[in-house]
């Protein structure tokens, strides 16, 4: 028998190529931002949000989209890095100032877009600078350079007159919204998801599982180490960004190595590499702290032991163990379901 004809196949054309590109790790990403959107539209929608609610929802989707690039150079590319807080500054600073310095040159329709698409091609450029001579390192010394290079920028930002200096950036345009913010992450999630299951995503891949075969079989490990980590600096530039349009004002002492090492704190807590942890993850890191305020001096107490109970978890082989079995008695039900209704038709 010849082979079979284009319309005797199961997913024929273009449908079939959709579904052995988009897996079910890209779809079910997608999926959950879009359930986690429907489900905060109910609640704005209906009246059941409160205002605290709402004012969590830009500073959570910031904090994923964050997580995901993160994760591209920590989990996927598998290199440390700790200067994640340093792009995201030099993205808010160079998008705000563009959008104040052209506030009687564009509509905001024009102008925000514009000031996104600056930050994140000027923290890219910071990446490219920074990444030429830094990814020649590995583990523990390029996580020491990443960090000390956001203190550098952080520093060089004080001194400086037409960012404010130690006061900060002030009378900056609240822009930003849950809607803007949500389409920021599903373009983040389409662009390295595509990445991550393209050919170049395979080679980064490589790099990380063995830089020596890697190379031999004549993988490009500076050409793929500095596209993770110029699409990494490119969209913590575009968060920064968003993160200044959403609280009106900029100053240096907020993107100082904690904010790195909370960052960082959120791709090891959803699992390196895995870009549906990161968004959990992320949400997570963002509404313990304040569930927690009403502790008020203890607060960041129960904040560190909560995190070290999380990671302990996340680490734990029997606790991996239960989250397997979970998903094939899920897996399971689900099957039972569709036969029944496979028998009742």
């Amino acid at each position: 028998m010849g082979a079979k004809s284009e319309k005797n196949k199961p997913f024929p054309g273009g449908i079939g190529r959709f579904r052995q590109k988009y897996d079910n790790n890209f779809l079910i990403s997608f999926g959950i931002m879009i359930a986690i959107f429907l489900f905060c539209f109910l609640m704005i929608a209906t009246g059941n949000a409160t205002r605290h609610f709402k004012s969590l929802l830009v500073p959570a989707g910031i904090n994923i989209i964050l997580a995901i690039s993160l994760n591209l150079v920590v989990g996927i590319l598998g290199e440390l890095s700790l200067g994640h807080a340093g792009f995201m500054s030099v993205g808010a600073y160079a998008g705000c100032l563009f959008s104040i310095y052209t506030q009687e040159l564009f509509p905001i329709g024009v102008r925000f877009p514009l000031s996104l698409l600056v930050g994140g091609l000027v923290a890219a450029f910071f990446g490219l600078v920074i990444g030429v001579p830094v990814l020649r390192l590995k583990g523990d010394y390029l996580a020491i350079v990443t960090l000390a290079f956001g203190e550098i920028i952080r520093s060089v930002i004080i001194n400086l007159d037409f960012t404010g200096g130690a006061a900060g950036l002030k009378n900056i345009e609240k822009h930003t919204t849950y809607t803007s913010v949500f389409i920021i992450i599903l373009i983040t999630l389409f662009v390295i998801l595509n990445l991550i299951n393209s050919r170049h995503g395979r080679a980064i891949m490589a790099i990380r599982d063995n830089r020596i075969a890697a190379e031999s079989l004549g993988v490009n490990i500076t050409y793929f180490k500095l596209l993770s980590f110029i699409l990494a600096a490119f969209f913590a530039g575009i968060a920064g960004v968003l993160y200044g349009h959403n609280i009106g004002s900029l100053t240096a002492a907020q993107f100082d190595y904690n904010r790195s090492i909370e960052i960082l704190v959120m791709v090891v807590l959803g699992g390196m590499g895995n870009i549906k942890g990161s968004i959990i993850s992320a949400i997570l890191i963002t509404i313990i702290p304040e569930m927690l305020r009403g502790a008020d001096k203890y607060r960041m107490l129960f904040y560190s032991i909560i995190l070290i109970i999380m990671m302990l978890l996340n680490a734990s082989p029997r606790f991996a163990e239960f989250k397997r079995k979970i998903r094939i008695k899920n897996l399971a039900s689900a099957l039972k379901s569709k036969s029944r209704q496979k028998e009742e038709v």
